[in-house]
């Protein structure tokens, strides 16, 4: 008799510029998947990326969808140009959200807790991978 895997949650959703990717973004998706059945990556677009973080991305919101379609962790892809959780649930409807662990306390992360915890969503945070990040890679480069 052949187990059947239960997930925990049956969608889920992680948000990120997922520029230059590694393996920090290749370590979240993977735990992410682990815990639903269908997981959606918000891609931020590159509009958004100026206003909040005031940079430009190495690669294009199109080349960054491209590459995290092709992951086999991911389910479906969309660009998003809000970090508003609560409007990304309302299009989406999933039932957690997954982000690195790095955030936890974090003010914004807080409130985001409190804000889909009216709608019966999860805030999962994931174990960060120490020793990368995207300003790193730039760092270095």
């Amino acid at each position: 008799m052949e187990m059947i895997n239960i997930k925990k949650y049956k969608i889920g959703y992680t948000q990120g510029t997922f520029d230059l990717f590694h393996i920090g973004h290749f370590n979240l998706l993977k735990n992410a998947k682990s815990q639903c059945e269908k997981l959606i990556v918000g891609i931020n677009s590159d509009q958004l990326v100026a206003e909040y973080k005031n940079k430009i991305t190495c690669m294009k919101e199109q080349e960054r969808a491209q590459i995290m379609e092709a992951i086999k962790y991911v389910d479906e892809v969309i660009i998003v140009n809000t970090l508003d959780k609560v409007d990304a649930y309302k299009k989406i409807k999933f039932d957690a959200i997954f982000i690195g662990d790095d955030w936890k306390g974090n003010e914004r992360w807080a409130q985001t807790e409190k804000d889909l915890k009216k709608y019966n969503v999860d805030v999962v945070y994931l174990p960060h991978t120490d020793g990368i990040s995207t300003t790193m890679l730039k760092k270095e480069l």
